[in-house]
């Protein structure tokens, strides 16, 4: 995991500054993310979590974090495999991570640009949540997912 760090970082970096332009301004994206994380300090962010990673032809192109509690801390994938069904593949293995961990309910801040995905994904808009950084406003909306709703069939 820790050789990832690096190549995780320019995802967030990309989807951040390149990904999130249709939603954000260039002061909002730069308030969000003013410079790039080292890779001790990403680490660290990263190393309480489940960290869920996608790749395609040996390049990571997208990945997920789940917290302990059932927070979806981290969601980004590459701007140029958005729609492609990464993002949604991370998605579906956090949900069954978290339903075999015993989790009940996830809940994420999601940006104005996850927000539509994560409605088509079943979440559920609980409240706007704008996040201030640097004396700029970013528009986020708190989510959950009630994973009591989605049986799975298991043989038996």
């Amino acid at each position: 995991m820790s050789d990832d760090v690096p190549a995780l970082i320019d995802v967030f970096w990309c989807g951040v500054h390149e990904g999130a332009a249709p939603a954000y301004d260039e002061g909002q994206r730069r308030a969000w993310l003013p410079a790039r994380p080292s890779v001790e300090a990403f680490a660290a962010r990263l190393d309480p979590q489940t960290v869920f990673v996608a790749e395609a032809a040996g390049r990571i192109t997208g990945f997920m974090t789940l917290r302990p509690d059932g927070h979806l801390d981290l969601a980004f994938v590459l701007p140029d495999v958005r729609g492609d069904g990464t993002a949604a593949a991370l998605l579906a293995m956090v949900e069954n991570h978290a339903r075999v961990a015993g989790l009940t309910r996830l809940e994420t801040r999601a940006s104005d640009m996850a927000r539509p995905f994560f409605l088509r994904h079943g979440w559920t808009v609980l409240r706007p949540a704008p996040q201030l950084r640097h004396g700029v406003t970013i528009p986020a909306t708190e989510m959950s997912r009630d994973l009591t709703r989605m049986g799975i069939a298991l043989a038996s």
